[in-house]
């Protein structure tokens, strides 16, 4: 519930102001009907939306709310977690349709020859205490290096350059049962939106991805390519992108895949062998090559890594026209993915605000924590590009700048900045310098709110 009498010099109040409008903007209460998020009394439950939505803002939790003198602002806790736990609401297409209208909205403000891309890439969702929570999996967490109890948020974003927008997620359960430390709930009807979520939580993880960049494409969503890690940048899974009609753009790591060059198969420690270590610049060497299985052809691009000049770093295109430089800069708009998994933990509560023991729970709160981070986003652009004053800043004004190719490069030699012992602290101190430009990105009250915060891992 938004309120309607607006003080502007309190931070939490200029908010509540600033989310309604962007709410109200977006026509986000019809997108909830589209989604099945709707209740009998109708108004109320979206009622219930704006507050869960705003509550993180509040510097408190739902039962630290409930217990203080706002109660009687709130409805009843019964209310709110029959909301959370509703089996039937559609969170996912929620989530697709909402960011289908504001990357609509975004694409007006960019030309036409500007790089569009979806990213690709999961977060572990530590649930470490819990022991009955629904769908509850062991997991491996590549950060600390050790399996731990939680889920696996696998999620695909659109980004311009500038704006990140989460577009789909699947809070991901291990797809073999003997890792599954709680079962699902059987009551559930498997025809309901709560029992085809509980479905694909138990895919294997190529499947659920193409999954998400399909309904991603059938919301309407406009990209050239997809940006992906070296788990995911395989053969197969590069096919099966190609045959959505995107293009791709990932690191390799080195394994067994070969490479056809020459008429000959080589992997990539072989091909490394051509690179020339003496030639200047962090762009050494880029090759057209072709898959060795399915005769894919792919452009490889190989750069240096500034602390030990040599190892090297491939990056993978499927897209052969674009330079080395483009696709070095374009690959570098993967970090935007990375910026928010932190972002959400660390300022949006994304896996501890709610801790309850229902899957719908699960999904219904990672849901409300995207569409916080797509305001935000809203929020932000509105601020900084020009061209959403008027018609006449639209024609005028440039498009924002986007990421120039030697921050890119920076970003990606992180990874390899201080060898693979140290590289995750490079890692974590590379997302929390971007994240800190983010949030001093943000409008004035946004900053207020959060004066000191914390990080986590």
């Amino acid at each position: 519930m938004i309120n309607q009498n607006v003080d502007f010099e309190n931070p939490k109040t200029e908010i509540q102001c600033k989310f309604g409008e962007a709410i109200r903007e977006l026509r986000i209460s019809k997108l909830l009907t589209k989604s099945n998020i709707k209740g009998k009394s109708g108004k109320s439950f979206y009622e219930v939306f704006q507050f869960l939505l705003l509550l993180v803002f509040q510097n408190c939790n739902l039962y630290h709310f409930l217990n203080s003198k706002k109660q009687d602002t709130a409805f009843s806790k019964n209310t709110y977690y029959r909301f959370l736990n509703n089996a039937s609401f559609n969170w996912v297409k929620f989530i697709s349709l909402l960011a289908a209208r504001v990357t609509a909205y975004f694409d007006k403000l960019t030309r036409p020859e500007r790089v569009i891309c979806l990213v690709l890439d999961d977060s572990v969702i530590a649930r470490e205490r819990s022991k009955k929570v629904e769908l509850l999996s062991y997991v491996f967490n590549h950060v600390i290096g050790k399996t731990v109890k939680g889920f696996n948020l696998l999620t695909l974003g659109w980004t311009d350059g500038y704006s990140f927008i989460p577009v789909g997620f699947n809070m991901m359960a291990s797809a073999k049962e003997s890792k599954r430390i709680a079962p699902a709930n059987t009551a559930i009807d498997k025809r309901s939106n709560g029992g085809k979520a509980r479905k694909n939580a138990v895919l294997q993880k190529p499947e659920a991805a193409i999954q998400l960049i399909r309904n991603a494409l059938s919301a309407g969503i406009k990209a050239g390519c997809v940006l992906m890690d070296t788990w995911f940048t395989n053969e197969p899974f590069i096919a099966n992108i190609l045959a959505e009609g995107l293009d791709v753009i990932g690191m390799l790591k080195d394994n067994k895949q070969r490479y056809i060059y020459k008429g000959k198969k080589y992997n990539l420690k072989q091909l490394g062998k051509l690179v020339s270590f003496h030639k200047p610049g962090d762009i050494l060497f880029s090759i057209q090559v072709r898959t060795g299985k399915q005769n894919i052809p792919v452009k490889l691009v190989f750069v240096r890594n500034r602390n030990k000049r040599s190892e090297y770093i491939v990056l993978l295109s499927t897209d052969c026209t674009l330079s080395s430089e483009e696709i070095v800069r374009t690959y570098g708009n993967r970090w935007s993915i990375e910026l928010f998994f932190r972002a959400s933990k660390s300022l949006l509560d994304l896996g501890s605000e709610f801790q309850g023991l229902s899957y719908d729970m699960t999904v219904s709160s990672t849901a409300i924590v995207f569409t916080r981070y797509i305001l935000l986003e809203w929020l932000r652009r509105k601020k900084n590009d020009d061209k959403t004053i008027c018609e006449l800043f639209y024609v005028c004004c440039d498009d924002i700048q986007d990421m120039e190719l030697t921050t890119a490069l920076r970003r990606l030699l992180e990874l390899l900045a201080n060898g693979l012992e140290n590289r995750m602290i490079s890692i974590t101190s590379e997302v929390k310098s971007q994240l800190i430009n983010w949030f001093v990105s943000q409008p004035a009250f946004i900053q207020a709110l959060c004066p000191d915060f914390g990080w986590e891992v």
